[in-house]
């Protein structure tokens, strides 16, 4: 499979990706069957794969992470807004959400980086002005 360059990071992708959405609760609980299908997509040359820290309440990501001598796939985090409780910006697209619910889902990865983290709609409340910094 011929990789391609995600936008302008110079980051080297398969043009496929692997959504990951329905690994766990939401969608199949079997997590053995969920790694059958990562190591499939490995092995068709797909090295990008979609979870999110909302998928099955972060149960994805910890899927995807498990497969045992698979080389770590490029990682495409997608955070999504939701209310887990009390919190002074509960939408969930402060900056400093961002950066702690970021930093979750590198230790449920079990990696060090994530290629892509975006926010997956807008929020009314929370700016893109606001959570970029900018």
């Amino acid at each position: 499979m011929d990789n391609r360059t995600l936008g302008r990071t110079g980051v080297r992708v398969s043009p496929l990706c692997l959504g990951a959405m329905m690994f766990g609760a939401w969608g199949n609980p079997d997590h053995e069957d969920s790694t059958r299908i990562i190591h499939r997509a490995l092995d068709a040359g797909i090295n990008f794969v979609d979870t999110a820290d909302v998928y099955s309440s972060g149960e994805s990501e910890e899927i995807v992470a498990r497969p045992q001598g698979a080389p770590k796939p490029r990682g495409a985090g997608d955070q999504g807004p939701r209310d887990d409780g009390p919190r002074p910006e509960p939408t969930g697209h402060s900056r400093r959400w961002i950066i702690e619910e970021c930093e979750k889902s590198l230790r449920r990865l079990d990696t060090d980086w994530i290629d892509l983290y975006q926010i997956h709609r807008p929020d009314r409340v929370v700016t893109s002005t606001r959570h970029s910094g900018r």
